[in-house]
């Protein structure tokens, strides 16, 4: 199993913190937020990690994270992504790292609570397909919203404007060899960009999907907001609940 944080894109939605640097190098309370997401695959005992990173500041990952062994990595690779292409746009340049292997997919935004690794124990258990992660969100039509029909999910929508539920996709995905293919049967959406919703809605229809619920909170820190919620969460985990009330 190997693990891909995808930490590209220009950041444009943190302007003017992201103008000198990525958005995955800002401080989530006392660590860079790239360090979560790595945190969260080697906690799930996965140890092959590929950062694709993009713009102006890649060389500054390299300068912070070296060759991962303050994570207990041999090493970390990285790749580059061009412009702002979109989710699925940056997993395709993983092709090679992934050498037909399963992978684990998550956003270099988001920060989770908790330890992804009974989801993918179960995952290794499936014999094909992919599985992904939910959660219920007060504000659902940010994100991927999927429509559900009993245990099942049978449609992924991207930022609805009326969600079919309350759940969003969240940034962790999990895949089999397939993904590859699936994306380079996609076309760029109205924005310009290859969706993962659009890979996730292939395996949807070849009955492979999979998915479980979060437990612990999770939140991407993709915009101001966001950012601030995801340092008082990380804040109360490590100082106690009154931090932030």
């Amino acid at each position: 199993m190997k693990g891909i944080i995808l930490a590209g894109g220009l950041g444009s939605r943190l302007r003017p913190l992201t103008k000198v640097t990525n958005k995955h190098l800002l401080p989530i309370y006392d660590k860079p937020m790239i360090y979560y997401p790595i945190e969260t695959l080697v906690r799930a005992g996965i140890k092959d990690i590929m950062i694709v990173t993009g713009g102006n500041s890649a060389g500054d990952f390299l300068r912070l994270l070296g060759n991962g062994s303050e994570f207990g990595l041999k090493d970390i690779y990285y790749t580059y992504q061009e412009g702002e292409g979109g989710i699925a746009d940056a997993l395709k340049l993983c092709e090679h790292f992934a050498e037909g292997n399963r992978v684990v997919v998550i956003l270099g935004d988001n920060i989770v609570q908790d330890d992804i690794s009974p989801y993918v124990r179960r995952f290794e258990q499936q014999d094909s397909g992919a599985r992904i992660l939910l959660k219920a969100v007060p504000d659902p039509e940010r994100f991927g919203v999927p429509e559900l029909d009993g245990e099942r999910i049978v449609r992924i929508e991207e930022k609805p404007a009326q969600p079919k539920s309350g759940y969003a996709v969240t940034g962790i995905y999990m895949y089999d060899r397939r993904v590859f293919d699936f994306i380079r049967r996609i076309k760029p959406s109205n924005r310009g960009e290859l969706e993962i919703t659009d890979v996730n809605n292939h395996y949807i229809r070849e009955g492979d999907l999979h998915y479980d619920v979060l437990d612990g909170w999770w939140t991407d820190a993709g915009q101001f907001e966001s950012l601030f919620n995801a340092t008082q969460l990380i804040a109360r985990e490590r100082l106690g609940t009154g931090i932030g009330s």
